[in-house]
């Protein structure tokens, strides 16, 4: 795992193919309701009142959001 892969997302970008990209939700729903997931579980935190541990997660939740979006939107431009 790189430095910057650490500090934007608290995973590797292969982790993130892995654990969200080739999930069941994944593959029976589709990515767009595993970006729906990730940003539901986002506002619930918030909701809670999130101490800084608690943001920092959501700030690098929203990111993974961010490059499975980008992913979806590379997989589109190839076609």
């Amino acid at each position: 795992m790189t430095d910057f892969e650490t500090k934007c997302y608290g995973m590797s970008e292969a982790d993130i193919r892995d654990q969200y990209m080739n999930s069941i939700t994944a593959k029976f729903s589709g990515l767009e309701m595993v970006v729906m997931g990730i940003m539901s579980d986002c506002q619930e935190m918030l909701a809670m009142g999130a101490g800084p541990r608690a943001v920092e997660h959501v700030r690098k939740q929203m990111n993974v959001a961010k490059f499975i979006l980008s992913e979806m939107m590379e997989s589109k431009e190839s076609v």
